[in-house]
Protein backbone atom coordinates (compact mmCIF):
# COMPACT_ATOMS: atom_id res chain seq x y z
CA UNK A 1 0.00 0.00 0.00
CA UNK A 2 2.82 2.17 0.70
CA UNK A 3 1.48 3.39 3.84
CA UNK A 4 0.49 1.65 6.95
CA UNK A 5 -3.52 0.21 6.30
CA UNK A 6 -4.73 1.94 9.41
CA UNK A 7 -3.48 5.35 8.69
CA UNK A 8 -5.45 5.40 5.50
CA UNK A 9 -7.88 7.91 4.83
CA UNK A 10 -11.72 7.10 3.40
CA UNK A 11 -14.10 9.76 3.81
CA UNK A 12 -12.22 11.84 6.04
CA UNK A 13 -11.95 9.07 8.61
CA UNK A 14 -8.88 6.82 9.34
CA UNK A 15 -9.19 3.10 8.57
CA UNK A 16 -8.33 2.10 12.28
CA UNK A 17 -10.63 4.99 13.78
CA UNK A 18 -13.64 3.53 11.48
CA UNK A 19 -12.78 -0.19 13.01
CA UNK A 20 -12.74 1.58 16.34
CA UNK A 21 -16.08 3.16 15.73
CA UNK A 22 -17.76 -0.27 14.44
CA UNK A 23 -16.94 -2.46 17.12
CA UNK A 24 -17.55 0.57 20.21
CA UNK A 25 -21.05 0.70 18.20
CA UNK A 26 -21.51 -3.12 18.21
CA UNK A 27 -21.16 -2.98 22.08
CA UNK A 28 -17.63 -4.30 22.61
CA UNK A 29 -17.14 -3.14 26.44
CA UNK A 30 -13.53 -2.18 25.41
CA UNK A 31 -11.83 -1.59 21.98
CA UNK A 32 -8.05 -2.78 22.10
CA UNK A 33 -6.31 -1.18 18.81
CA UNK A 34 -2.37 -2.14 17.65
CA UNK A 35 -0.85 0.22 16.39
CA UNK A 36 2.38 1.25 14.70
CA UNK A 37 4.47 3.17 17.49
CA UNK A 38 3.07 6.93 17.37
CA UNK A 39 -0.11 6.09 16.12
CA UNK A 40 -2.84 6.95 18.56
CA UNK A 41 -6.04 6.18 18.46
CA UNK A 42 -9.66 7.91 20.35
CA UNK A 43 -11.50 5.80 22.14
CA UNK A 44 -9.16 2.62 21.98
CA UNK A 45 -6.92 1.13 24.38
CA UNK A 46 -4.30 1.28 22.06
CA UNK A 47 -1.29 -1.44 22.16
CA UNK A 48 1.77 -0.64 20.23
CA UNK A 49 3.22 -3.12 18.11
CA UNK A 50 6.84 -2.25 18.18
CA UNK A 51 7.46 -4.76 15.18
CA UNK A 52 4.76 -4.70 12.73
CA UNK A 53 6.67 -5.67 9.79
CA UNK A 54 6.40 -9.29 11.40
CA UNK A 55 3.12 -9.50 9.82
CA UNK A 56 -1.06 -9.70 11.55
CA UNK A 57 0.29 -12.62 13.39
CA UNK A 58 2.51 -9.83 15.85
CA UNK A 59 -0.67 -7.52 16.31
CA UNK A 60 -2.70 -10.67 16.69
CA UNK A 61 -0.33 -11.60 19.62
CA UNK A 62 -0.53 -8.46 21.29
CA UNK A 63 -4.39 -8.32 20.84
CA UNK A 64 -4.69 -11.38 22.24
CA UNK A 65 -2.37 -10.61 25.25
CA UNK A 66 -4.18 -7.43 26.47
CA UNK A 67 -7.74 -9.24 26.39
CA UNK A 68 -6.36 -11.71 28.48
CA UNK A 69 -4.82 -9.31 30.91
CA UNK A 70 -8.64 -7.33 30.67
CA UNK A 71 -9.69 -10.76 31.48
CA UNK A 72 -11.93 -10.61 28.71
CA UNK A 73 -14.51 -13.27 27.99
CA UNK A 74 -13.93 -12.60 24.44
CA UNK A 75 -12.35 -11.23 21.84
CA UNK A 76 -13.75 -9.99 18.86
CA UNK A 77 -10.80 -9.15 15.84
CA UNK A 78 -11.91 -6.89 13.07
CA UNK A 79 -9.06 -5.66 10.51
CA UNK A 80 -8.92 -2.39 9.50
CA UNK A 81 -8.91 -3.10 5.80
CA UNK A 82 -12.32 -4.03 5.32
CA UNK A 83 -14.18 -0.72 5.55
CA UNK A 84 -17.42 -2.28 4.03
CA UNK A 85 -18.09 -4.36 7.72
CA UNK A 86 -20.78 -2.39 9.47
CA UNK A 87 -21.79 -1.61 13.29
CA UNK A 88 -24.83 -3.94 12.95
CA UNK A 89 -22.99 -6.52 11.04
CA UNK A 90 -20.10 -6.48 13.81
CA UNK A 91 -22.89 -6.27 16.80
CA UNK A 92 -24.63 -9.82 15.14
CA UNK A 93 -21.89 -11.36 15.61
CA UNK A 94 -20.51 -10.41 18.62
CA UNK A 95 -24.02 -11.30 19.99
CA UNK A 96 -24.22 -14.25 19.01
CA UNK A 97 -21.27 -15.53 20.41
CA UNK A 98 -21.25 -17.81 23.24
CA UNK A 99 -18.55 -19.61 25.46
CA UNK A 100 -16.39 -22.51 23.91
CA UNK A 101 -17.37 -21.58 20.46
CA UNK A 102 -16.09 -19.84 17.89
CA UNK A 103 -18.17 -17.51 15.60
CA UNK A 104 -17.04 -15.83 12.46
CA UNK A 105 -19.67 -13.15 9.90
CA UNK A 106 -20.98 -15.24 6.66
CA UNK A 107 -21.30 -12.42 4.27
CA UNK A 108 -23.10 -14.04 1.37
CA UNK A 109 -21.91 -17.40 2.45
CA UNK A 110 -18.53 -16.14 2.27
CA UNK A 111 -16.24 -16.08 5.96
CA UNK A 112 -15.00 -12.91 7.72
CA UNK A 113 -14.54 -10.74 10.22
CA UNK A 114 -15.29 -9.97 12.96
CA UNK A 115 -13.93 -13.49 14.48
CA UNK A 116 -14.91 -14.02 17.95
CA UNK A 117 -13.29 -16.71 20.40
CA UNK A 118 -11.76 -16.35 23.74
CA UNK A 119 -8.41 -15.31 24.22
CA UNK A 120 -7.42 -19.39 25.56
CA UNK A 121 -8.93 -20.16 21.60
CA UNK A 122 -6.86 -17.24 19.97
CA UNK A 123 -3.87 -18.37 21.97
CA UNK A 124 -4.66 -21.97 20.27
CA UNK A 125 -5.22 -19.91 16.69
CA UNK A 126 -1.52 -18.16 17.16
CA UNK A 127 0.27 -21.21 17.90
CA UNK A 128 -0.87 -22.98 14.09
CA UNK A 129 -0.41 -19.66 12.48
CA UNK A 130 2.12 -18.38 10.21
CA UNK A 131 3.62 -14.60 10.35
CA UNK A 132 1.04 -12.85 8.25
CA UNK A 133 -2.02 -15.44 9.37
CA UNK A 134 -4.90 -15.68 11.76
CA UNK A 135 -7.53 -17.84 12.78
CA UNK A 136 -7.87 -19.73 9.54
CA UNK A 137 -5.88 -22.75 10.67
CA UNK A 138 -7.99 -23.13 13.76
CA UNK A 139 -11.40 -22.78 12.00
CA UNK A 140 -10.51 -25.63 9.40
CA UNK A 141 -9.07 -28.09 12.63
CA UNK A 142 -12.07 -26.97 14.48
CA UNK A 143 -14.96 -26.77 12.60
CA UNK A 144 -17.67 -28.09 14.69
CA UNK A 145 -16.99 -25.25 16.95
CA UNK A 146 -17.36 -22.47 14.28
CA UNK A 147 -20.97 -20.78 14.13
CA UNK A 148 -21.32 -19.11 10.82
CA UNK A 149 -23.53 -15.49 11.28
CA UNK A 150 -25.03 -14.43 8.28
CA UNK A 151 -24.76 -10.90 7.86
CA UNK A 152 -24.66 -8.06 5.21
CA UNK A 153 -21.53 -5.56 4.15
CA UNK A 154 -19.16 -6.03 2.21
CA UNK A 155 -16.08 -7.85 3.28
CA UNK A 156 -13.59 -6.90 0.78
CA UNK A 157 -10.26 -6.73 1.95
CA UNK A 158 -8.32 -3.45 1.28
CA UNK A 159 -4.83 -5.05 0.73
CA UNK A 160 -3.01 -3.11 -2.13
CA UNK A 161 -3.18 0.23 -4.21
CA UNK A 162 -5.57 -1.24 -6.90
CA UNK A 163 -8.38 -2.42 -3.86
CA UNK A 164 -8.50 0.96 -2.51
CA UNK A 165 -8.53 3.03 -6.26
CA UNK A 166 -11.37 0.06 -7.39
CA UNK A 167 -12.97 0.58 -3.78
CA UNK A 168 -13.04 4.43 -3.96
CA UNK A 169 -14.19 4.02 -7.75
CA UNK A 170 -17.22 1.88 -6.86
CA UNK A 171 -18.12 3.46 -3.77
CA UNK A 172 -16.73 6.30 -3.37
CA UNK A 173 -14.92 7.57 -0.74
CA UNK A 174 -16.70 6.22 2.49
CA UNK A 175 -18.80 3.12 2.83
Amino acid sequence: MGTPKGELNLGGVRLVDRAVWVLAQAGCAEVIAVTRPGVDVAGARVVRNENPDQGMRSSLHLAVLAATELAADALAVLLVDTPGITADSAAAVITAWRPGRITVGSYAGRRAHPTVMSPQWWQRALALAGPDKGARALLAIERERVDEVAVDGDPTDLDTADDLAAWRTTRGACS
